[in-house]
């Protein structure tokens, strides 16, 4: 379906004074294909970290869409991928478990690149959650000419027909741009069931303030390292408490697999892990609207992702 669809699917999002709609989306898609930015585009402020390197996101984080008539609450969550490690499975296993429970379900391809082999990997998947109502997203429109925005969805909509028996919209955007990112809003709305709002008015997640300060940390060490070290990073927040002084504290540690990214992280005498604080302190103090003052410390937790235990222990 072209554009003109998403318009459709938006007139009966928003038209008549009909019932309060309210529920849940998945954005589903291998790593990479923009789900996190597209989502903080619709939720109009950051709540899900993003990074140039695949499998960033590590929980489903919710960003909530509030309309007058309608409440949307997107569920972004892990790409899904063929798993190497037991950290893999898990995030595999969580994407499955997400698509099993809510409403709508829309898949995400990046226009800049051609649909291949995880595509479909996915979207098999999404046969195999037939409560959902499945849509498609081409993401990324800003990176490629027109021409190849509609060869693009052309190929979505055979992938569509051909695993799905169809989507029900095919709708192209820009998150970078928010080009088509009210019709994706609309288009999503649209397919929600009647029901009350969900959240209160103005919440916008309704993810653990300890939960979004860790990702931010993760988001910023992420930025210009080598690609094994997403798989590789996890982030915990030890401690947040506020000083006589009224200053808040954050206490978080950074594990590692081996020694070797130990330096990464670091950097030559720490210069590294000091741009790291200083650009998610900014983050932090941005989505909490207070100063802070945080406490950075790197530790090596060896081959983390494979251990059952150690899994536990970080949050997995």
């Amino acid at each position: 379906m072209s554009e003109g669809s998403g318009e459709r699917a938006g007139e009966r999002a928003s038209g008549g004074g009909g019932e309060h709609r309210s529920g849940f989306a998945c954005l589903v898609g291998r790593p990479n294909a923009g789900k996190s930015t597209l989502t903080n585009a619709l939720v109009g402020q950051k709540v899900a970290i993003t990074s140039s390197r695949p499998q960033t996101t590590r929980h489903t984080v919710r960003g909530i869409v509030h309309r007058p008539d309608a409440q949307l609450v997107l569920v972004d969550t892990p790409g899904l991928h063929r798993p190497r490690t037991l950290l893999g499975q898990r995030l595999n296993d969580l994407v499955h478990e997400t698509l099993a429970e809510v409403d709508v379900v829309a898949l995400c391809v990046p226009a800049d690149e051609r649909i291949g082999p995880g595509d479909r990997f996915i979207a098999e998947a999404l046969a195999a959650a037939p409560r959902s109502t499945k849509v498609a997203l081409v993401t990324k429109t800003d990176k490629v000419r027109p021409e190849r925005v509609a060869e693009q969805l052309l190929a979505v909509s055979a992938l569509g027909e051909e695993l799905l028996g169809g989507f029900a919209d095919v709708v192209p955007a820009s998150a970078a741009t928010g080009e088509q990112v009210d019709v994706v809003a609309d288009v999503l709305l649209s397919h929600l069931p009647p029901g009350p709002r969900l959240y209160p008015d103005g919440e916008l997640t309704d993810e653990p303030e300890q939960v979004m300060i860790a990702e931010l940390v993760r988001e910023a060490a992420l930025e210009g390292v080598r690609e094994e070290m997403p798989h590789s990073l996890a982030v915990v927040v030890e401690e947040v408490a506020r000083r006589e002084n009224g200053l808040l504290e954050v206490h978080v540690w950074l594990y590692v697999e081996r020694e070797s990214q130990k330096g990464i992280i670091i950097g030559r005498g720490g210069s590294r892990l000091k741009d790291v604080g200083t650009r998610a302190r900014r983050s932090i103090e941005a989505l909490l609207g207070e100063r802070c003052h945080l406490d950075l410390r790197v530790k090596v937790a060896k081959d983390w992702q494979r251990d059952p235990k150690q899994l536990q222990r970080l949050g997995f």
